[in-house]
């Protein structure tokens, strides 16, 4: 009996162009340690349950369209600039993309990266760290206002619990990309004076 066609197909499945594209674009570049890749990748993970943490208070009763907009707008685009960490380790943070137009295959200019990376690790640092943990040890807002009734850490119990769970990785943002930013300063130094010495 003469087997159907379909059977005697590889059942292998292969990844996708997509899948090999996104891994090669996010692929360490030489140099990078260990370590090092670690906290790229702890940033967009240290960021993610607040920004998880949101979404639900987005779809709350009592919001209008406007600030569920702006509450799921300010996960996604939190979670963006987190997951900007991994161009500090990898090829798309020293070399354009091809799919930027007239910068494509261009090197990226060291201080081009490591200017806005250093503003973002010390406006993290002050807003998310320092500020972050004084107003919860004063039991104030982050502008020294008092904290309404309802804020998340006044309600006790397990959604205080839920709130500090979720929020606590957020404190780690700026100081992470801080170690990622001088990293990515002393390989790219390295790697500039290296060709001039030979």
């Amino acid at each position: 009996m003469k087997q159907p066609l379909h059977a005697k197909e590889p059942t292998t499945v292969h990844p996708g162009r997509l899948r090999v594209a996104w891994r090669t674009a996010h692929e360490p570049v030489a140099g990078v340690s260990r370590r090092i890749r670690l906290v790229a990748y702890a940033v967009p993970l240290a960021v993610l349950p607040s920004s998880i943490w949101r979404l639900p208070a987005a779809f709350g009763d009592g919001r209008g369209l406007g600030e569920r907009t702006y509450l799921v707008f300010l996960s996604v685009l939190s979670e963006v600039f987190a997951f900007a960490a991994i161009g500090l380790i990898a090829r798309w943070g020293e070399v354009f993309p091809r799919w930027i137009p007239f910068l494509r295959g261009r090197r990226v200019p060291r201080r081009a990266a490591v200017l806005p990376a250093t503003i973002g690790a010390a406006s993290l640092t002050l807003l998310f760290t320092l500020l972050f943990i004084a107003s919860e040890i004063r039991g104030t807002t982050i502008r020294g206002g008092d904290l309404p009734a309802d804020y998340p850490s006044q309600a006790g119990g397990w959604e205080a619990a839920w709130f500090y769970f979720c929020y606590a990785p957020l404190t780690l943002w700026g100081p992470l990309l801080g170690v990622l930013t001088v990293a990515y300063w002393k390989r790219r130094s390295a790697a500039e004076r290296t060709p001039a010495a030979a």
